[in-house]
């Protein structure tokens, strides 16, 4: 009995699985036939000039563009070199945070639209953006070399190095402290 109650449930938890997969797999095969803005470089810092076109957006392949979401507002998308292709530029403001942001385009022609991503990010194309300035933490650092200051604080580790040991060296004899 108890068999066949597990059956069902695997049977509806397979069909749950392979609708989900199915549905996965429909979605971008449904955003491939309505035309993508690509955004080229995909990854930028702030300042810098990014590239987008589409496909899209039929044979005029004109479009009006929007990068507000990453604070560069609208942009103009005109036809390209290539038949049927919208190119479009515009500038990631120097205030811009890292993120992941949405690029729209709004088609000429009827009431298509495209949309793609870019990444702000504070990583320089060579490596890691070096930090600039200095900490405040309160312990100093390499600015401050003043050697009474370094010699103060020497005697002092050393007084309570020798009464921590002269500590510890009474309670292991017993006499108390």
């Amino acid at each position: 009995m108890r068999r066949i109650a597990r059956r069902p449930a695997r049977a509806v938890a397979g069909a749950v699985l392979t609708a989900a997969t199915v549905g996965g797999l429909a979605a971008p095969a449904y955003a491939a036939a309505g035309g993508r803005l690509e955004v080229n470089p995909y990854s930028v810092q702030p300042g810098a000039q990014v590239t987008v076109n589409t496909t899209g957006c039929g044979k005029k392949a004109s479009a009006a563009g929007d990068a507000s979401a990453v604070g560069a507002g609208p942009f103009t998308l005109v036809p390209s070199a290539r038949e049927g292709e919208a190119v479009g530029r515009f500038r990631v403001p120097e205030s811009a945070q890292p993120g992941t942001y949405e690029i729209v385009a709004q088609c000429a022609e009827g009431d298509q639209e495209v949309r793609g991503d870019l990444v702000v990010t504070l990583m320089a194309a060579q490596g890691q953006v070096e930090p600039r300035g200095s900490m405040k933490t309160g312990v100093g650092g390499a600015q401050d070399r003043d050697p009474v200051k370094t010699a103060a604080g020497v005697a002092a580790l050393a007084v309570a190095a020798a009464g921590g040991t002269w500590l510890l060296h009474r309670r292991a004899r017993g006499d108390g402290i």
